[in-house]
Order: C-alpha cells, then sequence, then structure tokens
C-alpha cells in the first residue's frame, strides 16, 4: 500500500470516527432552548419553613402577619365570579363596594388553603407567636373570613382580620399600618406590595409564591426586591 493509499485511508476513516455536526441551514421558526439554558437558576434567597423555625429557636415569641389572598388562600375562584358578575372582562369590580360585601360574606369557603400557609402557621403557633392576617381587600358589610381562617388553620387565638383596602392611606403602602400597630416581625405575602409594605415598616418581609393559575396577574417577580422567598409555597 503506497503513502498515498494510506493518507485516503486514514481520512475516510478519520470521517467515519468525528461525530457529524449539522449546520443550521434555516433559521429557527420557534423559540427554543438548550440544556445550558434549562439549567440556569436566579440568584433568589429562598428559605425554607424549618430555616425559619431553626433561626427562632430559643427566642421569645413573636407577632406575625400574612396576607390573605395568593399567600394562604388559594381564592381566585371568588374573585374570577366576582369579575363574571360585576365586570366581565375588565377590573372593575374590585371598586365595586357591592363585590366586596358578597365576598367577604362567605365566599372564602370555596377558597382553597395552602399547604404552605398551614405549615407556616402550625410552626409559629407551637412556638407561642401570635398570628394576624392583614389584606389589601375592602371590607364588607360583615366578615366572613376571619371564621374560614381559624377553622381552615385551627388558629387558636384568632384575631379579626385587617381589612386595609379603602382606607385612607397615611403610608405609601396600605398594609404597613396594620404591621406597624400589631407590632409585627415578620410579615409573609406573594405580592410586591407585601414585600415594599415589610421594608417600609422596617422588619422582615418573606415573599411566598403565587400559583401560576392565579386570577391575580401579572406575576411578580420572586426575589425582586432582595428579599427570601420560601421553596414549594405556590400551592
Amino acid at each position: 500500500m503506497n503513502k498515498l493509499t494510506k493518507l485516503s485511508l486514514a481520512v475516510v476513516i478519520g470521517s467515519l470516527m468525528m461525530p457529524a455536526f449539522a449546520s443550521k441551514t434555516e433559521p429557527y421558526t420557534q423559540s427554543g432552548t438548550n440544556a445550558r439554558e434549562m439549567l440556569v437558576e436566579q440568584p433568589i434567597h429562598w428559605i425554607s419553613v424549618d430555616q425559619i423555625k431553626k433561626e427562632l429557636e430559643g427566642k421569645a415569641p413573636i407577632n406575625v402577619s400574612f396576607d390573605i389572598d395568593d399567600t394562604v388562600l388559594f381564592s381566585s375562584p371568588c374573585f374570577y365570579y366576582g369579575q363574571q358578575k360585576y365586570s366581565p372582562g375588565k377590573q372593575d369590580y374590585l371598586k365595586n363596594q357591592d363585590f366586596w360585601n358578597e365576598v367577604n360574606a362567605g365566599c372564602d369557603n370555596y377558597s382553597i388553603p395552602k399547604q404552605i400557609g398551614a405549615d407556616l402557621i402550625k410552626m409559629h403557633q407551637e412556638r407561642g407567636d401570635q398570628i394576624y392576617f392583614i389584606t389589601g381587600r375592602t371590607a364588607g358589610k360583615t366578615d366572613g373570613v376571619t371564621s374560614v381562617l381559624q377553622k381552615a388553620f385551627d388558629i387558636k387565638n384568632m384575631h379579626p382580620v385587617e381589612f386595609m383596602g379603602g382606607r385612607e392611606r397615611t403610608t405609601k403602602y396600605n398594609k404597613t399600618p396594620g404591621i406597624i400597630a400589631h407590632k409585627v416581625t415578620i410579615h409573609y405575602g406573594d405580592s410586591d406590595d407585601d414585600i415594599l409594605a415589610a421594608k417600609e415598616a422596617g422588619i422582615r418581609g418573606i415573599r411566598l409564591m403565587r400559583a401560576a393559575n392565579s386570577t391575580y396577574q401579572p406575576m411578580p417577580t420572586l426575589g425582586g426586591y432582595g428579599e427570601e422567598v420560601l421553596i414549594n409555597s405556590s400551592y
């Protein structure tokens, strides 16, 4: 076998051993992804219920507060019903007192308690902490929400829900006065307003994830203000 034949054979064998790379001959028509992009995670300060519990070990009981909608209750069914009844396709129903009268009177019997709410409240009650609920809802003629929350989360020393919507605002964020009045140390909520109200009050605000199918859109940015975010908190 001469040198030329050997060289040709080596080229053929080498080409068979090399992986085949398909050239992109046409532009993509859909937004796709790749393995590297799928592994990218945002630098968020994730935290768990167990971690919070451990941090609080040995400390005296504190006051903690919770937002309601999308934080401890998946209440989208009530808000979807209210929108269809009072302002289909629009957000005007949120300014309609008839809606608030109706939704606060008992619609939360159809709201779904979130597991993360149950876990957090159980942990805090075992510590002897006081639980408060501070919501951006406007108060109705009757309060059926307090009893629903007490039953759903087996709260031993239930305080009436603080309805902050519709009140004359003395601070930038409407939940701040309630947080301050109850001398809260930790406030839990899903919305930007929850985190910003906690910051305004000078306390620790912890973000809970909003369920992807919530009627409350657009979705907030988790960790957008450098706050802690509870893992597995969308349900």
